[in-house]
């Protein structure tokens, strides 16, 4: 029941270099290691990430990165930068800045998504792998799961927690407003989770996200929303804007990526809003569930 109610390229896949992906159409792009040498406010290096979308009428010259405007151009290098910050300490600081609750908010998206033996699961910007993982027994040996994400230092983490452990898994750098490495209707399942935010233009990874998946596959976004109870929004901001920069300085030695990352919800979609944008991308039977209160939500959409 939907809670709508409730307002508020010669590069090679990586896992394994013998094989070719099934699910791939032309040469994969090729990341390149990002150090771990400088912070927001300083100059942004450059990092070589996949293509994305060709610019269309979603996205305009400038574009936000969390409350600050910047020339749209630029935002998949900021972007890139903090998640190479933070790549080693993710995991930690989730568990720190959600009190362990994202591993609840994940298992109910697992639980919405409907996977079985034999299918195809794509998680895209699926970083260290924490759905992945999950992906890779329910659809077994006959099935694969692809843990795509346009960071390649977050990709790393991934690849280094989970290669051994699960051979039905590819690691596959992939920018989501193209999904450029991946055929027309070749998956199941596709999965993004804590990640839309943070992608420019979010319209073209939508219209992406249904072009790869198969007739009747299901789309489920796990994403960081707007809390229903006003009360509960404000605590939610002053925690937000100093708690977390804390620990980040605290834990990672970095504040300004986690400020980042608070501004950054407060500038992603609404449920209602990001309901309708699915929509707009065709997705048929389009819901969205509430969880912690709406500081989380759930969207589910079906290609039909």
């Amino acid at each position: 029941m939907s809670n709508e109610n409730q307002m508020p390229k010669t590069a090679q896949n990586t896992a394994s270099q013998d094989t070719t992906s099934p699910f791939l159409t032309e040469p994969l792009p090729k990341g390149t290691p990002q150090g771990q040498s400088q912070r927001i406010g300083e100059e942004t290096p450059h990092y070589t990430l996949p293509t994305g979308a060709t610019r269309t009428e979603h996205v305009g010259e400038t574009t936000h990165f969390g409350f600050t405007t910047v020339n749209t151009a630029e935002k998949e290098q900021k972007v890139a930068h903090v998640f190479h910050s933070v790549a080693q300490k993710y995991d930690l600081m989730n568990d720190l800045m959600s009190f362990g609750i994202h591993r609840l908010w994940k298992r109910f998206a697992i639980q919405m998504s409907g996977v079985r033996q034999g299918q195809h699961v794509l998680d895209i910007a699926g970083g260290t792998g924490d759905l992945a993982k999950v992906f890779s027994k329910e659809v077994g040996a006959n099935g694969r799961v692809v843990l795509s994400d346009i960071n390649a230092s977050m990709l790393k983490v991934g690849q280094n927690r989970l290669q051994a452990k699960c051979k039905n898994m590819e690691f596959i750098l992939a920018n989501a407003e193209s999904l450029e490495p991946f055929a027309d209707n070749s998956f199941d399942l596709v999965t993004i989770s804590f990640g839309l935010r943070n992608v420019t233009d979010k319209d073209a990874a939508l219209e992406a996200m249904y072009r790869v998946l198969k007739p009747g596959g299901r789309l489920l976004i796990l994403e960081f929303s707007k809390p229903v109870f006003e009360p509960f929004s404000k605590l939610y901001d002053l925690y937000s804007f100093t708690a977390l920069p804390l620990i980040g300085k605290i834990v990672a030695n970095d504040s300004e990526s986690y400020k980042y990352l608070a501004e950054s919800i407060r500038m992603h979609p609404d449920q209602r809003t990001l309901k309708q944008m699915m929509e707009h991308a065709q997705f048929k039977d389009c819901d969205y569930h509430n969880l912690t209160g709406g500081i989380v939500a759930v969207h589910r959409g079906f290609k039909l």
